[in-house]
């Protein structure tokens, strides 16, 4: 088996991956590894853009208060602030890498969107801040020495003595397998969006930093809290198509089946309300109506608007035969988010010496239990600089640990199934869909988690990237199943039909591993 050496490696090439491993090649030795492309990711798809407090009226503490209330209870007071406060200066950092934000005259322009108290988020080529983001940070990652390893999946972190020393990774275009030594890594390989029939996700988004941080004896953490974007393409034989929040932000109204607006009367915040509750306000009505979408209605704003603010969508929508600008949109949910992963501190430490992680694989308890939107790419940033600059200089124990409560859990042992389904990605995805999706019962919850323990107890040992991607998605559904099973309530983005209520008794988060600080 052939090793090399270096002084970081970063596992994923996202914002995250990518901006981080910018920052460190001014330190020292930087090798990227993805298992696609370096542009196979989450990034390119956010159309969005990053929540910043720079308008008149905004401020830092404004944006807190706001992500606060977005959170359910379960937000790291000092991870929001380190996010509102530090987000400024990253940005700039995104600038100077090449970035090219909207601007009129002159000035970074800022639009709304639902659950942000003012207009505050900053976009690139309307809805294609992700795309222009990945685009800049990958051209000024190829002038630097960074070593960019594509189609090379890391498959186990090793660790001596507590701390890492590097990950074994496939070649997947030969099938060999390589040792890659470090003194940092960095896990930054996305969510695990795939684990769910209808995902507005990357292929590539399986989980795999978080099973990888797992197997080595990381600690994971609110798994149970997975955002569903409520507002998704539904047409025939059209994949999922996230239609931005922004068009909402923007005054684009929700009509069911029947053209009634209906988000009035589940939230006083009407389209604007958080993400958890028009997501199921969504399939509420989509019962009530017996219908599979719903439309989101843009046609009584200006023409103009419509296309230069959101040109992406304009033209993916009218290549498949829909004007929005006169005809309104057939919606549906679909999963986007997870909230949770691995556990780490406010510098992106796990509790594996070495071991780091950011992005949306990590879990700062920044969202809580319910993200506020596009402050996705901005946690990646903040806290991918962060991580950087704690290579540089360690901290002492205790130091940036969680002050939000928690309690250590195992994954029970559950008797094997004699009859569950044979075990196929799209037998998972629909499973996962059905009794782990926007809306959970006990019931649903209990039969998931003994098909998925089945299903865990009979993987064959992974030998190529399907099976390696199969293997990961497996756990972390796992992981966020019997999570969701042990929270007997109902909190942002977890609902349960038999727990209806949130509980005081429940405003803790949920840890898988050995051991918890706190």
């Amino acid at each position: 088996m052939k090793t090399h050496s270096c002084d970081y490696i970063v596992v994923g090439s996202g914002i995250a991956g990518l901006y981080m491993a910018l920052l460190a090649v001014k330190l020292g030795s930087v090798l990227v590894l993805t298992k696609g492309s370096i542009d196979d990711c989450n990034t390119k798809y956010a159309q969005g853009g990053i929540a910043v407090a720079m308008g008149k009226d905004d401020s830092p503490e404004l944006h807190f208060r706001d992500t606060v209330a977005a959170g359910g209870g379960l937000c790291d007071a000092e991870a929001v602030h380190i996010l509102t406060s530090e987000a400024a200066d990253c940005i700039a950092d995104l600038i100077r890498f090449g970035v090219p934000f909207d601007t009129l005259e002159g000035e970074i322009t800022l639009t709304r969107e639902a659950a942000h108290s003012v207009p505050r988020v900053m976009h690139a080529g309307g809805d294609a801040t992700g795309e222009h983001i990945e685009l800049a940070l990958s051209r000024q990652a190829r002038s630097t020495p960074i070593r960019v390893l594509e189609n090379c999946l890391a498959g186990e972190i090793m660790v001596e003595d507590g701390r890492v020393i590097g990950v074994k990774a496939l070649d997947c275009n030969t099938g060999s397998v390589e040792e890659y030594h470090c003194r940092f890594l960095i896990l930054a390989t996305g969510g695990a969006g795939r684990l769910f029939k209808y995902t507005t996700n990357s292929d590539v988004v399986t989980g795999d930093g978080i099973a990888l941080a797992y197997g080595a004896g990381a600690e994971i953490t609110d798994m149970e809290f997975f955002q569903f974007h409520p507002t998704v393409l539904r047409l025939p034989g059209v994949a999922p198509f996230l239609i931005s929040e922004a068009v909402r932000g923007e005054g684009g109204v929700l009509r069911n089946a029947d053209g009634r607006r209906f988000m009035p009367d589940y939230a006083a915040e009407a389209e604007l309300a958080t993400r958890d509750v028009v997501a199921r306000s969504i399939v509420y009505e989509m019962k009530k109506t017996g219908s599979d979408r719903v439309f989101l209605d843009a046609t009584h704003l200006s023409p103009r608007l419509v296309t230069t603010r959101f040109p992406h969508i304009y033209r993916f929508c009218l290549e498949h035969g829909l004007d929005i600008t006169v005809c309104p949109i057939p919606v549906a949910p679909a999963a986007h988010y997870l909230m949770g992963g691995v556990r780490v501190n406010s510098w992106g430490e796990t509790n594996i010496s070495g071991l780091f992680a950011a992005g949306e694989t990590a879990c700062a308890e920044v969202h809580g239990a319910n993200r506020l939107a596009s402050n996705s790419l901005l946690e990646s940033i903040v806290f991918g600089k962060r991580v950087v600059r704690r290579t540089e200089t360690p901290c002492s124990p205790g130091e940036g640990q969680p002050s939000t409560s928690a309690v250590c859990y195992s994954l029970p042992e559950r008797e094997p199934l004699g009859s569950a389904p044979p075990l196929k990605l799209p037998g998972l995805q629909s499973l996962m869909w059905d009794q782990v999706g926007i809306v959970r019962s006990g019931q649903g919850l209990q039969e998931a988690a003994d098909v998925l323990a089945t299903w865990e107890q009979s993987l064959p040992e992974s030998s190529d990237r399907l099976s390696y991607e199969l293997n990961n998605l497996v756990l972390c559904g796992r992981l966020m199943t019997e999570a969701a099973l042990l929270r007997e309530e109902s909190r942002g983005a977890h609902f349960r039909t038999d727990f209806p209520q949130a509980s005081t008794g429940w405003q803790r988060h949920i840890v898988f591993g050995e051991d918890v600080s706190n």
